[in-house]
């Protein structure tokens, strides 16, 4: 299988290939209204006053039962270290075919998985997309190549799993709970961390083709960088909103399994990825979920008359996403009661 990368640096490519057609809905309404993205100031979270924090926990609340998506600011991650994430992960795609075959694994649990598409075996239609996946948490592994990556992997990952946790705290008291009881219940100090970093080279007719289709991630909480170019779309109120982050800040959306938990209380968010012909874009995310081999049940204290969802060890759900295609929230529906 070709990578997209290949395709469009063979300088032939006039056109989509037939098998990256991606069929829209017609009823896929983009919203072109001034929507007010939520914005969370971490520093206020961590470092503010007891009513500046009282104050953010309740707009990280609604941000989560709202939305399923806000922007964080002022979370401390430098500039530099965004940049050099950013960097080496272009570094990475600009390798080889050779070189990053060595990391075309065939199984789904290898620590590091390179791949295009998203599961070229059942996806009806090939996904304009390069992917690099890397298992960074419990256990740190890397790439070898290029030379210095590992060391900004693992300083930046280990940075996303601290602003994660806190935010977990400030989720945890906006649902009414102990500010450790998610990272407790779900064990997150020996929690998945898992990188995903997407590469998406420019596209001839980016109206046929997808990036990635509408899908809700699966863990707790997924942290979103990018280069200077837009393509995520995030669905609010029946329409797709083009997300245009602001300088600094990092994108975070909720995963289905902070749906689990809460009983549905904050649900996880239906967004995409679209494709353009100016350039390349790349988005670093940084997924976080509890041990693979944790059972996922919703919180007792949350779930009043009954739960809604049943429970399902991480691995298994991961198991289950992985290996259809990506449909909405079409795996979330496997757990509903």
């Amino acid at each position: 299988m070709f990578s997209v990368k290949e395709l469009v640096d063979s300088g032939c490519l006039k056109t989509v290939p037939s098998s990256y057609a991606y069929q829209s809905k017609p009823d896929d309404r983009i919203s072109f209204d001034k929507e007010i993205i939520p914005i969370i100031d971490y520093s206020l979270l961590t470092s503010g006053s007891p009513d500046q924090r009282s104050k953010i926990i309740q707009d990280l609340g609604h941000a989560c039962r709202d939305w399923g998506f806000f922007m964080v600011i002022n979370h401390g991650i430098p500039e530099k270290v965004r940049d050099e994430m950013i960097r080496y992960i272009d570094g990475f795609f600009n390798l080889t075919e050779k070189e990053k075959q060595e990391y075309a694994g065939k199984e789904l649990f290898d620590p590091i998985r390179y791949s295009t598409s998203f599961n070229v075996t059942v996806d009806k239609a090939l996904l304009w997309r390069d992917c690099l996946k890397v298992l960074v948490h419990p256990h740190f592994v890397s790439p070898r190549k290029p030379d210095g990556f590992s060391e900004i992997l693992e300083d930046y990952c280990k940075r996303t799993r601290e602003l994660a946790n806190e935010l977990l705290k400030g989720i945890s008291k906006s649902l009414g709970l102990e500010e450790n009881y998610i990272s407790k219940k779900m064990n997150v100090e020996m929690g998945t961390q898992m990188l995903v970093a997407n590469f998406y080279p420019p596209c001839p007719q980016p109206e046929i083709a997808m990036g990635l289709p509408p899908h809700s991630d699966y863990g707790l909480l997924t942290l979103l960088i990018q280069n200077e170019l837009t393509g995520l779309q995030v669905m609010h109120n029946g329409k797709w909103v083009p997300i245009n982050p602001l300088p600094d800040s990092i994108l975070i959306n909720t995963g289905d399994h902070m749906e689990i938990l809460t009983n549905g209380k904050y649900k996880s968010v239906l967004h995409r990825a679209v494709v353009n012909n100016k350039g390349t874009r790349i988005s670093v995310g940084t997924a976080h979920g509890p041990p693979l081999d944790g059972i996922v049940t919703p919180a007792p204290e949350l779930t009043q008359a009954s739960a809604a969802y049943r429970g399902i060890t991480f691995r298994d759900y991961i198991e289950l996403q992985q290996t259809s295609q990506l449909i909405g929230k079409t795996c979330l529906d496997h757990v509903r009661i």
